[in-house]
């Protein structure tokens, strides 16, 4: 278990007592209203931040006690963030590339052909062949992410962490999303993936555990048959929510 504080004078407690267990080849959903925590829980995952007590391990490793940088190159993180941090001139192509480097610029004398034809089949597994030379600054915020996706898996990361990775998505973006997310669990089937939404609706339906999150408190965790319930999404969520599932996805209504 451990705690995380904000850093401030008045140290408010952003997660408290959180126990979470992520195996490989797991695919959980991050749920919780704004505010819950998911972001900071997200963060300290991906080694970014540390807890104010207690311990994280992550791949076999302390926190703490290893190579954090060398630690961060086995995990992809994608937060919303990220596309605004490349030249818009730059094409989808090389902005996947960059992730051969851990760069934010394009440096085409550093990449091996190794690199080069991991980007090549990371642009067919997320429906970007097409768009592999358009400019990154002229693609529409699902086109954005799903370039991100496939960038931060260049490196072959045995963790992928997506914050809110369908925010802000129109529907036929959405669902290509999640379609690029379904391909991905038949490509990698030993990749844990973490994903944090508001929305049911954004779950990809290779979704296998998730983990409910509420005032930093941990209400509930475990394979989604047993934690996306009505009585689960009503607590996390404080309203009455009836949650439905056809086929392989989810929906949430409030009652």
């Amino acid at each position: 278990m451990w705690r995380w504080h904000q850093a401030s004078g008045t140290r408010k407690v952003l997660l408290d007592d959180v126990s979470w267990d992520v195996h490989a080849g797991e695919r959980w959903a991050l749920l919780g209203p704004n505010g819950a925590g998911k972001t900071t829980l997200l963060t300290l995952t991906a080694a970014v931040d540390f807890p104010s007590s207690g311990t994280i391990e992550l791949l076999g490793r302390t926190m703490g006690h290893t190579d954090v940088a060398r630690l961060r190159q086995e995990i992809g993180f994608v937060d919303a963030r990220d596309g605004d941090r490349f030249a818009p001139l730059l094409t989808v192509r090389e902005v996947i590339r960059t992730g051969a480097t851990g760069t934010i610029g394009y440096f085409k004398e550093r990449l091996a052909m190794l690199d080069v034809d991991r980007a090549d089949t990371l642009l067919g597994t997320f429906g970007l062949g097409r768009l592999a030379e358009r400019r990154f600054g002229d693609c529409s915020q699902g086109e954005r992410k799903r370039a991100l996706i496939a960038r931060a898996l260049m490196g072959r990361p045995r963790l992928l962490l997506l914050d809110e990775p369908g925010a802000d998505l129109d529907l036929p973006g959405r669902e290509l999303l999640l379609a690029a997310l379904a391909r991905l669990a038949d490509v990698d089937p030993t990749l844990a993936v973490v994903v944090t939404t508001h929305h049911l609706e954004e779950l990809p339906g290779s979704t296998t555990h998730a983990l409910l999150l509420r005032d930093g408190l941990v209400l509930a965790a475990g394979p989604v048959e047993e934690t996306l319930t009505d009585a689960g999404l009503s607590s996390c969520f404080g309203i009455p929510i009836a949650v439905a599932r056809t086929g392989e996805r989810w929906s949430a209504t409030a009652t």
